[in-house]
């Protein structure tokens, strides 16, 4: 065994008893995760939750069991998935998305909840106030008002010439109503008309996008939702089939082909729920650990898309951008 080996083994060791600090003796504890994804999609985001907790101390199947469920982008599923680990009486709940959210919110008053990729915890109900949540819910806000209306902003930029653009929009998730006015109020500002196109599984995607070009868009706005993450490859790939330019919120889009995304980083936030996890293992209350929000949004743009479709993009947006893909 070399140095390096012997040490971080040692490091482990003593980390482990440390995250145990706070719970009862003998007892390990059971966290369960639900994610409104698609699993083979986005197993990237459950590495980056339990390397959080890794790195905290926590070593799982010794002082640490974890439970995880996919909804695979249905978020109709997402009632059963929180009911089952309630029922497992597991200590802490870690949700993704603000479907999975008010979702867990309902099935549980008592267990306590740790919500992240929820863009407006306070406009969707999940918690009273940022500050102070209240009730058993807390956790990592994704996004905020403006992000929206910032996407159509940098589409604008990128494209002076639009005139109509479409937002891809799922009615099953709640926080697309609060998406869908923060955009339309920046459409009106922009001097854009909006046309809502929506979809509520994958079979809607292709209807979604003849539905914009017989509405002679210019460009399309992907509202975040779990459902068009997890087949980002199709939606990536209808967009370029109907040539459309299309801004998204999360850099996997422009890593998979997509255009351009606007957004946080999201493995970040995976992997610090961890943080709350901890905390609260070792005794905090939920109610009274305050909302973590994004500071650094990211512009990610795929130069190779850009010209594959035949679009420039002014200098000036790639001088700003966080990452150009070439």
């Amino acid at each position: 065994m070399d140095r390096r080996t012997f040490l971080a083994g040692a490091a482990m060791l003593l980390a482990a008893p440390l995250a145990a600090e706070g719970q009862v003796p003998g007892k390990v504890p059971r966290v369960g995760y639900v994610f409104a994804r698609v699993s083979s999609a986005d197993q990237r985001l459950w590495d980056a939750a339990r390397q959080g907790l890794r790195e905290l101390g926590y070593v799982e199947g010794q002082n640490i069991t974890l439970e995880v469920r996919w909804a695979e982008g249905r978020t109709e599923r997402l009632p059963e998935l929180v009911a089952e680990l309630v029922r497992f009486k597991v200590d802490v709940l870690v949700v993704a998305t603000t479907p999975a959210a008010l979702a867990a919110k309902d099935a549980t008053r008592t267990i306590p909840i740790v919500f992240v990729a929820v863009g407006d915890p306070v406009g969707t109900g999940v918690v009273a106030s940022l500050a102070r949540p209240g009730g058993n819910l807390t956790g990592l806000s994704f996004s905020n008002r403006e992000v929206s209306a910032k996407r159509l902003e940098l589409l604008k930029e990128s494209f002076p010439g639009i005139s109509r653009v479409a937002a891809l929009t799922n009615p099953g998730n709640p926080i697309h109503a609060v998406f869908w006015q923060e955009t339309h109020i920046a459409a009106q500002t922009l001097g854009l008309r909006l046309q809502a196109v929506k979809v509520r599984g994958p079979e809607d995607f292709d209807e979604a996008f003849r539905a914009a070009v017989r509405g002679r868009v210019d460009a399309l706005l992907a509202f975040d939702d779990a459902l068009t993450v997890g087949y980002r490859a199709r939606l990536v790939a209808l967009a370029a089939k109907y040539r459309l330019p299309t801004m998204y919120g999360l850099r996997e889009f422009p890593n998979a082909g997509g255009l351009l995304s606007y957004g946080a980083d999201l493995l970040d936030q995976y992997r610090r729920t961890a943080t709350y996890v901890d905390r609260i293992l070792k005794g905090a209350r939920p109610a009274d650990l305050p909302v973590e929000q994004p500071t650094k949004f990211e512009l990610v743009i795929n130069l190779k898309t850009a010209k594959a479709l035949g679009l420039k993009i002014p200098q000036s947006l790639l001088l700003r951008a966080d990452q150009v893909i070439e």
